[in-house]
């Protein structure tokens, strides 16, 4: 099969623009002129292309690497081959991480699948909507009633946009989402297949079965919030939930009614908040993390993979497990446990 990209990159970049992009110290005697066009892992690259080298697990391959240039630490300099240019650097992840959104923009935020061009002549769009500038909407989205869309914003195929809804600048709504009830912030990117401002879970349940209770809130999502595809984030009952600055959601996850995320956090694929939960800023939850309602999570806390918090966790704690509480804690318990089933086995024997 013959390989292709799917992200078309600019037309290169210099040797030393790269170094000036990103603080890296060439090594001596290199070609600053050298034209980059691509990037690649340092098992791929190839004589156009840019890799990167940060610890000892890769730096064997820098041994026998093809690449035109390669950011690395002076620790491992000096494996790269004759005709690799080395440029040193004290982060060279984070370094080759500037080249590529510099060298392929376009794979930043989702585009048009159609190639449309303003607004396609299947989508339909409310005569009362106000649509900005240079908007792109796809064929078949439906933009409803007294909807508001900032200047750059893209909403792509079959997405559903509600009445009254406030979409910001250089937005992009990925194709079958449906956002209702909501109110969103500057670029902002929303992933194929997102639901948001649907009604939350809210039940007064008695003997003769389940009582509905209106959610009449809203969501709000602050700029430069990016949402992974397939997750839903419900409107609130009687107050908003609220999505903080900078905070990027996984795919597959479920914001409940109320919950109030903060700045800058990072929510991983198949977590889910209940209602009502609090989650403060820089705060990390691992892939499939679970909290009830009610729960507080501190500024800069971490709880790991598959925790279910049914405790307030403590500004800048690392925690996990069922029920999650202190790593340490449940590091012992879980060697606890290993030492008295290896002696239960030793006693059987």
């Amino acid at each position: 099969m013959v390989e292709f990209s799917f992200f078309s990159n600019s037309s290169g970049l210099s040797v030393a623009e790269i170094a000036a992009l990103t603080g890296a110290n060439p090594c001596a005697g290199a070609d600053l002129s050298r034209i980059i066009t691509g990037i690649a892992p340092i098992d791929r690259a190839g004589a156009d292309d840019l890799t990167f080298v940060k610890d000892a697990q890769y730096a064997e391959a820098l041994a026998t690497s093809r690449a035109g240039a390669v950011l690395t630490t002076e620790r491992f300099a000096h494996q790269a081959p004759a005709g690799v240019v080395t440029l040193n650097v004290r982060k060279p992840y984070e370094a080759f991480v500037t080249v590529a959104r510099q060298m392929y923009g376009s794979a930043l935020r989702p585009v048009s699948a159609f190639g449309t061009q303003g607004i396609a002549p299947s989508a339909v769009v409310h005569p009362t909507a106000q649509i900005g500038p240079d908007v792109t909407i796809d064929p078949f989205a439906v933009i409803g009633p007294s909807v508001k869309i900032g200047a750059g914003t893209l909403i792509a195929a079959h997405a559903m946009i509600g009445e009254r809804v406030q979409i910001g600048t250089d937005c992009a709504i990925g194709a079958g989402s449906t956002i209702t009830h909501a109110q969103l912030g500057d670029r902002v990117v929303i992933h194929p297949g997102c639901h948001i401002g649907q009604d939350g879970f809210g039940y007064v349940s008695d003997g003769k079965g389940h009582i509905k209770i209106p959610q009449i809130g809203r969501v709000v999502i602050h700029d430069d919030v990016e949402v992974g595809s397939g997750t839903k984030i419900d409107r609130g009952g009687l107050r908003d939930t609220v999505i903080g600055e900078g905070t990027k959601i996984d795919n597959l996850c479920q914001i409940g009614h109320n919950c109030m995320i903060g700045r800058h956090c990072i929510i991983v694929a198949q977590s889910g908040l209940s209602g009502s939960v609090t989650i403060e800023d820089f705060v990390v939850l691992g892939p499939r993390t679970g909290i009830i309602p009610h729960i507080t999570v501190g500024k800069g806390a971490m709880l790991l993979s598959r925790s279910t918090v049914y405790d307030n966790v403590p500004a800048g704690a690392v925690w996990g497990g069922f029920p999650a509480q202190p790593r340490r804690q449940w590091l012992r318990e879980i060697l606890a446990l290993r030492n008295l089933a290896a002696r239960r086995g030793r006693t059987k024997t």
